[in-house]
């Protein structure tokens, strides 16, 4: 039984020139689908860690919630800057972390971390951050300054360039659901769309990030490539994003462009209703991919 309600659609029209951008649970309120169990297993453990927010000032342990939390904004950062579908960052390790009250603007983090570009399995890169989160009573994007070495140095690949020329026919239009499965797995063709996917939702999570927030995606629900315009490939996603702190699972649907050239581009979000708090988890599935013709 699908949870669908229609909302007002808040779109999210990206200014000229678009900002190039660029890691995971159906579109049911049968529940989420999660990854393999060792996934599942960090979710459970991290959860008393991250049930309440650290507010220590001064050095911070890097391993602890907080130095995480915010390391985990800069990679939706980056990702909406840098990400592709042969590119998303995941973190690495932070090495240092420090946290301070700004008078009345906020309270700001300052980091030393590594990441990884794990789509690829390739470059680990050594990055420098700040994060500021505002105190203000309406809810502000948290403020990101980021320096990653060798990151500049990053280019388009001719993998990219494969994909985009395979996807921009209509004879190789593609429609998926539940990515990854159960257990996990997808195919080598439909990965590249989970990486597309987990980029425009760094859009999302970025926007929704706060102190009390620690945001992941945890699934593709769908996603139906759509006709493309402007030399865009043209996708609509359907994405359940994972928070941890609460555990809360939150369905969003948008629909996003991509070229080498132009980058990801998020044109339109909609969050879904909540569904049922004991909705039933649903029996294993596997993904479905179709190629159509049109």
């Amino acid at each position: 039984m699908f949870c669908w309600v229609s909302l007002v659609l808040i779109s999210l029209f990206q200014p000229s020139p678009a900002l190039p951008v660029s890691q995971e649970p159906p579109v049911s309120c049968r529940g989420w689908l999660s990854g393999p169990a060792d996934h599942l297993n960090t979710i459970q453990q991290s959860e008393s860690e991250s049930s309440a927010v650290d507010m220590s000032t001064g050095d911070l342990e890097p391993s602890h919630y907080p130095a995480r939390r915010a390391a985990q904004v800069v990679l939706h950062h980056l990702n909406t800057r840098h990400g592709s579908p042969f590119r998303v960052f995941g973190l690495k390790e932070v090495h240092r972390a420090r946290a301070e009250d700004v008078a009345s603007e906020g309270r700001k983090y300052d980091l030393d971390f590594s990441v990884t570009d794990w789509a690829s399995g390739g470059s680990v890169l050594r990055c420098s951050a700040q994060v500021l989160f505002s105190r203000s009573e309406q809810h502000n994007l948290p403020e990101v300054q980021c320096q990653c070495e060798g990151l500049q140095q990053l280019n388009t690949s001719s993998d990219e360039k494969d994909f985009y020329h395979k996807h921009n026919t209509p004879d190789h239009h593609v429609s998926a659901q539940d990515i990854p499965d159960s257990y996990g797995n997808m195919s080598q063709e439909i990965k590249p769309f989970w990486h597309l996917a987990h980029v425009a939702a760094s859009f999302i999570m970025l926007q929704e990030s706060n102190e009390n927030t620690e945001y992941n995606m945890a699934q593709v629900a769908s996603v139906t490539q759509q006709e493309s315009k402007h030399n865009q490939l043209m996708l609509k996603y359907h994405v359940l994003l994972h928070d941890l702190p609460s555990q809360e699972i939150i369905h969003w649907k948008l629909l996003a462009s991509w070229s080498p050239d132009g980058g990801v581009r998020v044109l339109e979000t909609e969050r879904q209703p909540k569904c049922p708090h004991n909705a039933d988890l649903p029996n294993s599935t596997v993904p479905t991919t179709t190629f159509t013709a049109n």
